[in-house]
């Protein structure tokens, strides 16, 4: 089943979530390998794709795993919960349905 994993960044994150970005890709890398990857991106602070020094407010990732268990415990064990980059993280079920 899909799973959405949203997070909410600390205060002035930027720095941490640079530093911790290459473990955190790497993991989400080895979803879309597995093909259990739909999405994962960042939220810009400011209307912008590339928000420079306003850093991000979080994040969005969309992957399948066998149980909502095994979805908070792959999103509690991600490089930037350990780096204090997410102070706030919500999974939930997520059903697809357009596109098909």
């Amino acid at each position: 089943m899909w799973f959405a994993i949203m997070a909410e960044d600390t205060v002035d994150s930027l720095a941490k979530r640079i530093s911790a970005r290459p473990e955190h890709l790497a993991r989400i890398q080895a979803l879309q390998d597995a093909g259990r990857l739909l999405l994962a991106g960042p939220f810009p602070a400011i209307d912008s794709n590339d928000p420079g020094p306003a850093g991000f407010t979080g994040s969005l990732i969309v992957a399948e795993f066998e149980t909502l268990v095994d979805a908070k415990a792959w999103a509690n064990n991600d490089p930037f919960v350990i780096a204090g980059v997410y102070q706030h993280v919500i999974v939930k079920p997520f059903r697809k349905t357009l596109p098909n």
